[in-house]
């Protein structure tokens, strides 16, 4: 993997810096690259979503990624090892559509009391720190061995694509809502049929970039994750329509 390790949480502006210095004492050459830290609270989904579409421009990494509601239960801890990378977080669905895509090698079982042994501590509320960040340090040098062993375990399945399309509505998931309020959904763009969509009344014409509307203006369009993205022109949708998770679009 050489010394790449990405990082992905929902953990905001503290408790990342301390992840780096438990994977920097163990791979001091190891070159960190923030995904991002502003993952939704909790939200799995979302962090998926993310790590699915920001993976792919490594050409190849230890990817550690930490949205973790179940931090300090019975859920395990997992390295995925696939035909480039190398995906470590816990078992909720996470790095699943990522390693799957990539191609799964092997699944790896990490056990936490050989982790605490590097971080110094085993802590229940912070297994980014005491967990993920020694077992991905490892996995950069080569040496996850020393913390995890290959299983047959069966990692939890997510399904990042699970709108439904019927008749002329598509009920689909609101993935990401960007700083400027447009709103990613999950719907892939070969479903994209219509040329116009209605949300709450509001007609959304797809376009091809947010320019082909006057300022103030709704849109649609196919969005940089290659899926339907809905808009206002220089405007916050999100805020407009107080949208959030799940959204149902009216096609034409």
């Amino acid at each position: 993997m050489g010394n790449l390790v990405t990082l992905l949480t929902d953990f905001g502006d503290f408790y990342p810096g301390v992840m780096k210095g438990v994977i920097l004492r163990v791979n001091p050459k190891a070159v960190i690259i923030d995904i991002t830290h502003s993952i939704e609270p909790q939200n799995v989904y979302q962090g998926a979503f993310l790590l699915y579409h920001a993976y792919r421009f490594f050409s190849s990494a230890v990817h550690v990624a930490v949205v973790d509601p179940g931090v300090g239960s019975d859920r395990k801890a997992l390295a995925i090892e696939t035909q480039n990378h190398v995906f470590v977080g816990p078992d909720n669905g996470l790095i699943y559509p990522s390693a799957l895509e990539d191609g799964i090698k092997r699944v790896w079982i990490i056990d936490e009391e050989k982790t605490a042994e590097i971080s110094g501590t085993l802590s229940s509320t912070f297994h980014g720190r005491d967990v993920f960040a020694p077992a991905g340090a490892l996995a950069s040098i080569g040496e996850l061995d020393r913390v995890a062993e290959v299983c047959d375990h069966e990692p939890k399945r997510l399904d990042l694509f699970d709108y439904r399309v019927e008749d002329q509505k598509i009920e689909c998931r609101i993935v990401f809502i960007d700083r400027f309020g447009n709103v990613v959904t999950n719907v892939k763009a070969e479903d994209v049929k219509a040329k116009r969509f209605y949300v709450k009344g509001l007609e959304f014409p797809l376009v091809r970039c947010y320019s082909d509307v006057d300022e103030g203006e709704p849109l649609a369009l196919i969005g940089s994750f290659g899926t339907l993205e809905l808009g206002i022109r220089n405007g916050n949708l999100a805020e407009s329509l107080n949208l959030k998770d799940k959204i149902v679009l009216e096609v034409v």
